[in-house]
């Protein structure tokens, strides 16, 4: 036991391991790409890279084979919304990297910064077929009442690696709504003529960098870090996160989008499915709490476990996030998986954990389906990715199969000793 602790400690320490040419055979595969599904395939990879995917791949004759049995092989999952690799411990504030009280950074914070490739909780989520996450910044008190930008999300890969980054600045949170009234003084009203006149001020001065080097440029609201990172949503090659729950302030975050030529993401979104027709009009895809139902607060009275499935048939592209750091042993899927209970057609419901958020945070050429050229981030599972009892047999990622252990495994060894253990559990 201590001989495996000890491998999996270096293991996780590598900067880097050579992808193996690996082949998935007899595999029921969910490819969530132009294969479509295949009821008994094979996935090669090498590399670290896809090179076939289908019921005649060919398999090289150096791979190695791992007998799927008739298992389910799926994408990698992706987390959506998590502070992953920025968080140790909620409520431990000195492990919590993921939100600043800064009064003089608010979009400019950057969680990119902050991402831990050696956290103890990636093993976990990789327990769960985790291979790739969004990670998004929190928003945190601060002295002043104008700052509502949460900071800028970056996407990471969790294979044991010493730089997880897969791409930096992939979109800007914005908290609006009743957490985001709090910040402006009270009130909605206050919180949208706040933004647009931050909008403002950041247009003014893209136009004007050299005036405000002389002084010359009128008083911003804003630090020049904040608005030097703002530049890129406002000119729409960034999008703009809006994390905003309740009807009414939708319609009015799509009227902001229109007017001010904005690229937007909705978050949370819990009465979305009332006005899912204009949400789709407008393009516009939601990244929704797949557990909201009960409201927690009167911006939320029309939670209901059917968003995903009202959103989903009104056209709009879902993703269903993650529980803040898999909260009570949730992962994403446990949560898509409900929300095929409440309408949401089974294959939606995977895309909406894989090919949808990689589509949505722009990373869809190398991640979130299993097709020639895409990274080899690859689960094969015991059972139906989508149900609670089913788990992952392997988890490759860029082509690395991964250990299947975390810290809690690990100590549970540790103290029981395997052998006071159920064979099951072996």
């Amino acid at each position: 036991m201590r001989a495996f602790c000890l491998a999996a400690a270096i293991f996780a320490l590598v900067p880097s391991v050579q992808a193996e040419t690996i082949a998935i055979t007899h595999a029921h595969i969910y490819s969530m790409g132009a294969a479509g599904e295949i009821a008994s395939g094979t996935v090669v990879t090498s590399g670290g890279k896809i090179v076939a995917v289908g019921a005649g791949a060919q398999i090289p004759a150096d791979a190695r084979i791992i007998d799927a049995k008739g298992g389910v092989v799926t994408p990698g999952l992706v987390s959506t919304n998590t502070p992953l690799s920025t968080v140790e411990i909620e409520d431990v504030t000195e492990t919590d990297d993921n939100s600043t009280a800064s009064d003089r950074l608010s979009a400019a914070f950057d969680v990119q910064y902050a991402v831990n490739p050696n956290s103890v909780v990636i093993p976990t989520a990789r327990l769960g077929g985790i291979t790739d996450a969004i990670v998004l910044p929190s928003l945190r008190d601060s002295n002043r009442r104008d700052l509502i930008f949460a900071g800028q999300a970056a996407v990471i890969q969790l294979g044991a690696v010493a730089d997880p980054l897969e791409r930096t600045q992939a979109g800007m949170v914005l908290v609006m709504g009743e957490d985001g009234a709090k910040i402006a003084g009270g009130s909605r009203a206050a919180e949208f003529i706040l933004l647009r006149a931050m909008l403002g001020d950041v247009r003014a001065y893209a136009k004007s960098r050299a005036d405000y080097d002389l002084g010359r440029n009128r008083a911003y609201n804003l630090s020049r870090e904040d608005l030097e990172a703002l530049i890129p949503v406002v000119e729409g090659r960034e999008p703009l996160i809006v994390s905003v729950h309740r009807a009414a302030d939708i319609r009015q975050v799509l009227r902001l989008a229109r007017d001010e030529n904005l690229k937007i993401i909705l978050e949370g979104a819990e009465e979305g499915w009332s006005v899912a027709p204009e949400i789709a009009a407008a393009h516009v895809p939601v990244l929704l709490n797949g557990y909201a139902d009960l409201p927690r607060s009167f911006e939320t009275i029309g939670s209901t476990l059917e968003n995903a499935g009202r959103l989903n048939a009104a056209g709009v592209l879902v993703t269903i996030e993650n529980p803040p750091l898999f909260e009570g042993g949730r992962t994403p899927r446990i949560d898509a998986g409900r929300a095929v209970a409440h309408g949401l057609p089974f294959n939606a419901a995977l895309a909406s954990i894989t090919i949808n958020p990689a589509e949505i945070f722009g990373v869809a050429d190398r991640i979130g389906a299993l097709a020639p050229g895409k990274d080899a981030d690859i689960v094969v599972w015991s059972g139906d990715p989508l149900e609670p009892l089913s788990a992952p047999t392997a988890v490759i990622i860029k082509g690395v199969e991964q250990p299947l252990r975390d810290r809690d495994l690990d100590l549970r060894d540790r103290y029981l000793g395997q052998s006071a253990l159920p064979a099951a559990y072996h």
